[in-house]
């Protein structure tokens, strides 16, 4: 009886009977089929990061290429920012109003003209900026009949850059009947970002007494 337990403990051994090479064999075609399965969920993962990555691209470059309709300082026309790059429409009109806010005031109105202007300067540009502005400010409230005036040449052309525009302008100044003019450019430092205008610098090159 106890003979028939064993034969059949014996029977149960796959291997029974079977030679050595069959062992091996069967060990090393699991193996074979656990490799094959792991390289399986390799490349399933390579597959799933590369479809996240050509989505990631696909929002992004819809993002870039989004209009953003913006109208600034009240005017009206073909003005947009798509992504960052800003319409010409649009470039002209913010370097006319930045040259309106910046160059043409008196005592009465240059304290409101250039809170205005600050409200569109970069954060890390804005304690330069607005130092000037309090500048002008100081010499405006030691001579109130002065005044100045300033205009976009029509006879020279403004040049953009992706970062700076170059304005050809006209200055009349004011004081005490006394007129002088002034010829000399412009240079308005500004940045686009997130479809917004900052104005990033403020300057005046090469300004000479027109002579008449």
């Amino acid at each position: 009886m106890s003979f028939l337990k064993s034969s059949g403990r014996q029977q149960s051994d796959p291997l029974l009977g079977k030679p050595a090479s069959w062992g091996i064999h069967r060990y090393l075609q699991g193996s074979s089929n656990l490799f094959e399965e792991n390289r399986l969920l390799k490349f399933a993962i390579v597959g799933l990061f590369g479809v996240t990555a050509v989505l990631g691209m696909v929002i992004y470059t819809s993002n870039q290429n989004q209009r953003t309709v913006i109208v600034p300082f009240g005017s009206s026309g073909d003005l947009y920012v798509t992504g960052n790059s800003p319409s010409a429409g649009y470039m002209r009109t913010m370097t006319r109003n930045v040259v309106s806010l910046a160059g043409t005031y008196s005592a009465y109105s240059a304290d409101r003209q250039f809170q205005e202007l600050l409200s569109i300067v970069h954060p890390s540009a804005f304690n330069g900026i607005r130092d000037n502005l309090n500048a002008i400010l100081d010499e405006l409230s030691n001579n109130p009949t002065l005044s100045i005036a300033t205009y976009i040449r029509p006879d020279q052309p403004v040049t953009y850059s992706a970062s700076e525009i170059l304005v050809p302008v006209e200055k009349v100044r004011v004081i005490g009947g006394v007129i002088r003019k002034f010829r000399g450019n412009l240079r308005i430092g500004y940045a686009i970002e997130n479809g917004r205008f900052w104005l990033t610098r403020l300057s005046e090159e090469n300004f000479d007494a027109e002579l008449r």
